[in-house]
């Protein structure tokens, strides 16, 4: 693929990608791009089942891996799993991928884990890749500088029929997030304050560049978090052009180039950047010393606001249909109009999923909890297999346990309440997860977002709490 510059017009790395990609327009303006790698994961069982009507194999088994994630237990057995709709779940992306040729992380694979962990670990995930799964945080390996969107049941079978999918598109937009943060304030606080600033829909429809340098300062799995919650933003999808940290996290990974194919793809990378004068239908700037520790307070990931703040009263709101809003969404949740975030009691914990579930969220997690006992249950699963063993290897299980709360094994687990982790009707959990609508994490369960280590500081406290004076004296 070639994403050298035109002679005569600047481009955007949204621009580069595209036009690598793209094989064909049509006259409606769609476009047939080839799909460089497609993660499928139990979900995907409808399209399979379009392939074996049609009785037709898969283009490129080569190029396509199948992920166990959503569906699998995290607590409890996972080969003798006591729901039989979730074992059914479970058994039919083994026969699937086994079906149709395709490399699969299952249960018993010491690589298993969330799919948009296990492809940037294991080096799948690579710079100037096209990448699709039919999920919609599939932008997260937009981090390492791809082009990755979630995509439709029907969409998934086209990619494995075909290996291409057809796309219009998206505007460019970027955003460039300038200055040094202040101790304390991780990814999860950067993009929930973007998101609480420009709304959920404040990048409908186009690609999301996430530049600056705050955004350089960040590591690798601050910016998988970045690009992964950039979809609550309304992005189709997100992306950081890859530096010399993106190309220090791949190398060595198991399915990344090697010797001097990985320096000829390095060469290549370096060319993946914004050229200078390159125009973006949208350009946003923010400064990152502006940014705290952040929480959600309703029903949508844009209802967001620093810890020290209190939590809107719609009867303060001059907009009618802007004061239902508040309203919905705080009866809801279950808040006093006008009360303060820092005296909102929870229920219980969870840290996890392809958002914050990688060995740095957990670190984070743990540097608070150390030596201190959580006033609430709660459960951290790790993102991957490997992530839990480096985790146990680190002694993080133990910090975790000896709080007092549960250590699971690797999946979506509590993000989305369909492998039988879910909170309670009616239960406030401080999620590290990335949506907080109603019934995400079961029906009538209220979720407050936010980053690992200031769920680390909910459950010491039992309540929302400000983490940077757990953090005083800590290495961190």
């Amino acid at each position: 693929m070639l994403w050298s510059s035109s002679m005569t017009e600047p481009q955007t790395i949204i621009d580069k990608l595209w036009n690598a990609h793209e094989i064909l327009r049509r006259d409606d303006g769609e476009s047939l791009l080839w799909v460089d790698r497609h993660y499928v994961h139990e979900g995907s069982f409808h399209a399979f089942a379009k392939l074996t009507e049609r009785g037709v194999r898969v283009a490129e088994p080569g190029l396509t891996f199948g992920v166990a994630d959503h569906y699998v237990p995290t607590r409890g057995s996972r080969h003798d799993i006591a729901d039989p709709e979730i074992a059914r779940m479970v058994r039919q992306v083994e026969d699937n991928t086994a079906k149709f040729g395709i490399k699969l992380f299952g249960i018993d694979d010491p690589r298993q884990g969330i799919v948009h962990v296990v492809g940037p670990e294991q080096g799948l995930t690579l710079p100037g890749l096209l990448i699709v799964c039919g999920d919609s945080h599939t932008s997260t390996h937009g981090a390492l500088g791809a082009y990755a969107f979630g995509i439709g049941a029907s969409e998934v079978a086209h990619v494995l029929m075909t290996q291409t999918i057809w796309q219009k598109k998206p505007k460019r937009m970027r955003l460039t997030i300038d200055g040094a943060t202040a101790p304390g304030i991780s990814a999860k606080d950067i993009i929930l304050a973007v998101i609480a600033q420009i709304g959920a829909d404040g990048a409908n429809g186009c690609a999301l560049e996430f530049a600056g340098s705050a955004i350089r300062a960040l590591s690798i799995e601050g910016r998988l978090t970045l690009c992964n919650m950039s979809i609550e933003a309304g992005a189709r999808c997100g992306m950081v052009a890859p530096d010399a940290a993106a190309i220090a996290y791949l190398q060595g990974r198991p399915y990344a180039p090697k010797g001097a194919k990985f320096d000829q793809a390095v060469e290549a990378w370096s060319k993946l950047i914004t050229d200078d004068g390159a125009i973006f239908d949208r350009d946003i700037s923010l400064d990152a010393k502006t940014i705290a520790p952040i929480v959600t307070w309703g029903t949508s990931p844009q209802d967001a606001l620093p810890i020290d703040a209190s939590v809107p009263d719609p009867a303060c709101e001059a907009n009618a249909e802007r004061a239902k809003y508040l309203r919905d969404a705080l009866d809801y949740m279950g808040i006093a109009p006008g009360k303060k975030l820092s005296e909102i009691a929870i229920d219980r914990v969870f840290i996890g999923s392809c958002t914050n579930a990688r060995i740095e969220d957990l670190r984070a997690a743990a540097a608070v909890l150390a030596g201190r006992i959580s006033k609430v249950p709660g459960l951290v699963s790790a993102g991957s297999t490997v992530v839990k063993r480096l985790a146990e290897e680190e002694g993080l299980d133990r910090i975790f346990r000896d709080a007092g709360l549960e250590w699971g094994e690797s999946g979506c687990s509590m993000c989305v309440g369909i492998n039988g982790d879910i909170v309670a009707p009616g239960e406030r959990c401080a999620s590290t997860t990335n949506r907080n609508f109603r019934g995400r994490q079961g029906p009538g369960a209220r979720t407050h977002l936010m980053s690992p280590a200031m769920v680390a500081a909910a459950a010491v406290n039992g309540h929302l709490a400000d983490v940077r004076p757990l953090l005083a004296g800590r290495k961190t």
